[in-house]
């Protein structure tokens, strides 16, 4: 039997996914639901002629309620740059600093500076959103705010700000008593659903002869590659041998066993690339609103496809692979704790020697990790201005759907072989990428 029907004989774990499923459903109907004051027509024909800029690739991850300028036009990616803020303030502000020591407690104490951070920003991205439509025009000249003013912009920032702090009440409850991490399955959820619209414009510029039918194959090909290769580094591990020294507790003899420390080739996931993307999509976007030569001038040379663009994305990339993993994993904690179980490393003494090992280990996978993190997420730029791709294959998209998928499955898995079930594959289990 498989394990979809494993799944669904138990209660919990059925509960779990019928939840996901329905907060997920709730998201994408709030994604339909329009902003009061706002020309659908005009506003969708603006981004089908931008549908390659950055409006496009923003519009991508808020699953098209950006397109639609729905509730929900903002997304995630407020609580996003919040977390980003709060993590980074974290290392530099003792008393955040102090706070993330004391467990649970401090935990939810730096969660809720997060909440605040992200309605802040969310008011502040509404304000600069709705001032820039009001000067905005559809490729016909027509207003997309049919009726300008303060009131616009007041119910403008009520609306998204509310919209956001909705979507992150979701993704927690979906966390909670979901499966999976519920701000990941969000920002999955959207890039999913604007698939199917971008095959169909796929198709629709192969039958106008923008895309050379016979460069389809090599695309399809391309694609399945690129899949297999996020999937085959996502799982991989290099594992450190861990011996333990055997103990006699009486008659009975302890330890003497031989195991690993699994450590993942990309040990920070997609965050990376989704704070890069964060970060390198909000100066751009108040850039795209506010019409004044040096904004525009910086605008234009932050635009994905420009020298400037690839440089800072690959930086941030790259400082946020040693960021995230450096707070995530401590291999002084990892050594003491080997430590104090009889555990060490088979040629390197207990200790700081063992806290020196993993850390020198732990350098060069996280160079790995960022070398593939950022070779992945610098091709729909290349795909789009070289090839004329009217989507953003491959990129931060590719690496959430897959990561996330994994993610999931694997927690499945994990309740399934817990109650003595097989998991989604016979010939072995799936391994998360934590």
């Amino acid at each position: 039997m498989s394990g979809l029907a494993h799944a669904a004989k138990i209660p919990e774990l059925r509960k779990r996914i019928v939840f996901t499923l329905l907060m997920l459903l709730v998201y994408r109907m709030g994604v339909q639901i329009p902003t009061p004051g706002i020309n659908g027509e005009a506003l969708a024909a603006f981004f089908q002629q931008n549908a390659g800029t950055l409006f496009g690739m923003f519009n991508m991850f808020s699953g098209g309620a950006l397109e639609n300028f729905s509730i929900f036009a903002l997304g995630i990616m407020p609580y996003i740059s919040a977390s980003i803020i709060i993590q980074l303030m974290t290392v530099v502000v003792p008393q955040l600093e102090q706070l993330s020591k004391e467990g649970e407690a401090g935990r939810r104490k730096i969660t809720q500076y997060t909440r605040y951070g992200t309605v802040g920003l969310s008011i502040i991205q509404s304000m600069f959103i709705a001032s820039g439509l009001e000067s905005m025009a559809g490729p016909g000249g027509e207003a997309i705010v049919l009726v300008t003013g303060l009131q616009f912009k007041l119910m403008t920032m009520l609306t998204l700000t509310s919209g956001t702090a909705f979507i992150m009440w979701l993704g927690e409850q979906m966390t909670e008593r979901g499966i999976g991490n519920g701000i990941s399955l969000i920002i999955f959820a959207g890039i999913v659903a604007r698939m199917p619209a971008a095959v169909g414009n796929t198709i629709q510029l192969i039958q106008a002869g923008e895309i050379a039918v016979f460069f389809v194959p090599v695309l399809l090909v391309l694609m399945f590659a690129v899949v297999a290769f996020i999937i085959f580094v996502e799982t991989a591990q290099r594992r450190i041998p861990i011996q333990y020294a055997k103990r006699v507790v009486g008659r009975k003899v302890y330890g003497g066993q031989s195991s690993h420390l699994p450590l993942k080739i990309n040990i920070s996931g997609v965050i990376p690339p989704i704070f890069a993307s964060s970060i390198m999509m909000f100066p751009a976007t108040i850039g795209s609103f506010i019409q004044i030569d040096w904004v525009q001038q910086v605008s234009a040379a932050l635009s994905p496809g420009t020298v400037y663009y690839y440089i800072m994305f690959v930086g941030f990339i790259v400082f946020f692979c040693f960021f995230y993993t450096a707070v995530t994993f401590k291999p002084d904690d990892v050594a003491e704790n080997l430590k104090k179980n009889g555990g060490f490393v088979p040629g390197i003494r207990p200790g700081k020697r063992t806290s020196e090992f993993i850390d020198k280990v732990l350098t060069r996978l996280t160079v790995i990790g960022a070398i593939y993190l950022s070779a992945v997420c610098v091709m729909p730029t290349l795909l789009i201005n070289k090839f004329n791709i009217p989507f953003y294959f491959g990129g931060t998209a590719l690496l959430i759907v897959v990561g996330v998928a994994i993610d999931t499955i694997s927690q499945i898995e994990s309740h399934l072989v817990m109650r003595n079930y097989e998991g989604f594959l016979k010939s072995g289990r799936i391994k998360g990428r934590r």
